[in-house]
């Protein structure tokens, strides 16, 4: 999202059923509807990120690779075919885990946030920065594979009358709308805060977010995630899972690069300075 300004170090080093007429109202939320019922899904993607952070980033990358071929092998050549989607569901696993991630990911940036307005440790803002970063990124593909799913499902690309659907789109917008107040304001530590701020608000449409689901007039698709445990067969659980786990590695991946690339601009800004 462009290079971080000189001054940015003085903070850091500162451094997201029934007739096809009823269906299609819900399009492409019925894809994200899945794990709406999931309350645990969000607190444990952002452990498993916590998690990451402390694995060397080679050994990382390796396992991120290694998981998502393992993922699309199990999607494709071991979980069963559904019976009224057909081949079109294995969007599903791909979809759903994009989905969480990207909430994994805003929440991140919001703990980082905090501890900036709180703490306000080195790094903390730039953390929370490429948090969000990734966050937009997995956003914008939990959109696009959503809407893919819907126009292959239900025959639209987009249902404005779905609640689910555009309270994520707002999530989506207020997030990508970050980066607008960030470059809009000089670097320093007044930027950092203003940021950090913004992210704290934004993070408060993630359960916004979940909770649209219940409220919904519109909701017709089924539940596969309820308190009685997954409403799946364990082939396509196990596929789901390793997906998800594939997804959130790389998030942990993307995540480390660009803070590496970051810190590693400026350091190299610094020494320019010092040689001038």
């Amino acid at each position: 999202m462009g290079g971080e300004a000189p001054a940015d170090r003085r903070v850091e080093g500162e451094p997201e059923g029934k007739e096809q007429g009823r269906t299609a109202e819900v399009s492409h939320a019925a894809s994200l509807a899945p794990f709406e019922r999931c309350p645990f899904c969000d607190h444990s993607s952002a452990f498993v990120l916590l998690r990451l952070r402390h694995i060397p980033l080679p050994t990382l990358a390796v396992a991120a690779v290694v998981l998502m071929g393992t993922a699309l092998a199990l999607v494709f050549f071991y979980a069963p075919i559904d019976a009224d989607q057909g081949l079109s569901q294995k969007i599903f696993y791909i979809h759903v885990p994009i989905a969480l991630t990207a909430y994994a990911c805003f929440a991140w940036g919001a703990a980082k946030a905090f501890l900036h307005l709180w703490k306000r440790p080195p790094g903390a803002d730039l953390e929370s920065y490429a948090a969000i970063h990734q966050g937009v990124i997995f956003g914008a593909l939990t959109l696009l594979t959503g809407s893919i799913w819907a126009r292959i499902s239900w025959g639209h690309w987009w249902a404005w009358s779905s609640n689910q659907l555009v309270t994520f789109l707002i999530l989506f917008l207020f997030y990508s709308a970050y980066f607008m107040l960030r470059y809009s304001v000089e670097p320093g530590p007044a930027r950092a805060n203003m940021c950090a701020v913004y992210a704290l608000f934004g993070v408060v449409l993630i359960p916004v977010s979940w909770l649209s689901i219940r409220i919904a007039n519109d909701y017709i698709h089924p539940t596969v995630f309820t308190s009685n445990g997954p409403q799946m067969s364990g082939s396509m659980f196990l596929a789901f899972c390793v997906s998800w786990a594939g997804l959130l590695t790389l998030a942990g991946t993307m995540y480390r690069v660009e803070l590496a690339g970051k810190r590693l601009d400026a350091r190299l800004r610094e020494l320019r300075e010092l040689l001038a």
